[in-house]
């Protein structure tokens, strides 16, 4: 699996420690940047990995600043982009249960390296349930086109 990751200055040391724990599992990663903590604007990140979800050059992704607020805010305004800002494993869990999330968000200045790490475990095993949250899902998508 391919997942898309990009970070700010704030979620540049986060991102690092992410992207080791993604290639140690085997997963393929596509690196937005930034490379460094020198101060950089949040959406450009946010757009490249949400660019990279809707070409199917990654089947999800992982964003970081400093709250995870801003990306997931960015994130979202790209048609097919479901981003989810989670904070603990029961959020990334059902966030990808319930809602489908396609993006994870973090917050680099929120959360330890342990517990991101564990968050973005949770979410990459966490698998979409369907059932009653198809519904709910497919009533997103058509508020999605009916803006469009």
């Amino acid at each position: 699996m391919k997942i898309a990751i990009g970070a700010d200055h704030a979620g540049y040391h986060l991102k690092e420690k992410i992207k080791e724990f993604l290639l140690s599992k085997g997963y393929q990663v596509i690196d937005f940047g930034t490379d460094s903590t020198a101060s950089t604007d949040y959406p450009l990140f946010a757009r490249e990995v949400a660019l990279a979800i809707q070409r199917g050059e990654a089947q999800q992704g992982i964003l970081i600043c400093g709250t995870g607020i801003g990306m997931c805010i960015t994130a979202n305004k790209f048609k097919g982009v479901y981003a989810a800002l989670c904070t603990n494993e029961y959020m990334a869990k059902v966030s990808r249960e319930h809602n489908n999330a396609n993006v994870l968000c973090l917050g680099g200045r929120v959360l330890g390296d342990e517990l991101a790490i564990s968050i973005v475990s949770t979410w990459l095993v966490s698998e979409f349930s369907g059932d009653r949250h198809k519904r709910r899902v497919d009533l997103i998508n058509k508020l999605e086109e009916d803006m469009c």
